[in-house]
């Protein structure tokens, strides 16, 4: 009877594994095939070509895109990782007027969609001359609440005779950050930093409002105009390659990251 169950459980994430993994290898797939045939249910074409990335890659600079997302999501990701990791360290170890003030209104800033500041952002990037920048993209992403609380909740949990001992070794709170609490914070520094280079990798609506040069587009702002903008020219294996080659640096980091990544999220408290 208990055998019966297992066979019947693994049956069913069998059949939910498919389910999800499939429109992935139709994708790469189309991306084979001939034009002709892409739109067909199966990812199987009757032979393999690469005349959709050649068709791609002569309509648009894509590895142009591909290094500015590289730069935009690196910078954004230290910087999370430095000026979050410090506010956390003093919200969570500090004693100051308004800590709790400022912890609450960091908690309500998570509830407000992103697409309400997105005016009052682009109102101030043209006001500073920012627009058609790197500035323009990084610097809305500097900072995160997620992040924040995060590092908050890590450091908590370190015992304070590690500080109380740090400081009678003459460290101040910046070498107690770095040298003392980083080391013993990684579970949480590989979390921020995979799920904010993600989600900044992904990212196509702000690079859609604030850049307008195609030397400064990045990866999804490039495949989105590329879709929709008519550079396409109605070529569905095109727009596939492009989206493959979109995704494809994000599912590399993930198949080298997957064991720290499910570590990380376990010990920082984000299991289920």
């Amino acid at each position: 009877m208990q055998s019966t169950k297992k066979i019947i459980l693994f049956i069913l994430l069998l059949l939910v594994t498919i389910i999800f993994i499939y429109p992935f290898f139709w994708m790469i797939g189309g991306t084979l095939k001939p034009e002709a045939e892409v739109m067909q249910f199966s990812p199987f074409g009757s032979y393999w070509t690469l005349d959709s990335y050649r068709s791609m890659l002569d309509k648009i600079p894509l590895f142009k895109a591909l290094l500015n997302s590289l730069l935009v999501s690196s910078i954004s990701t230290a910087s999370v990782l430095v000026l979050c990791s410090m506010m956390g360290y003093a919200l969570a170890r500090l004693r100051f007027k308004g800590r709790s003030l400022m912890t609450n209104i960091i908690i309500f800033t998570m509830v407000l969609p992103f697409q309400l500041t997105l005016i009052p952002l682009y109102v101030l990037m043209v006001k500073f001359g920012w627009v058609d920048s790197y500035v323009a993209l990084i610097l809305p992403y500097t900072m995160s609440a997620f992040a924040i609380l995060l590092f908050r909740q890590f450091f908590q949990q370190i015992p304070q005779d590690l500080i109380d001992a740090a400081r009678m070794d003459g460290l101040g709170d910046f070498g107690i950050l770095f040298r003392i609490f980083w080391p013993l914070s990684k579970p949480a520094l590989i979390t921020v930093g995979i799920i904010h280079f993600m989600g900044m990798w992904n990212d196509a609506l702000w690079p859609l409002i604030v850049v307008r040069k195609v030397e400064l587009m990045t990866m999804p702002q490039m495949v989105a105009l590329f879709a929709v903008g008519g550079q396409a020219e109605s070529q569905v294996g095109s727009q596939l390659a492009a989206a493959t080659l979109m995704s494809l640096p994000i599912i590399i980091v993930y198949l080298f990251m997957q064991r720290h990544f499910i570590e990380s999220m376990a010990s920082s408290g984000l299991k289920g």
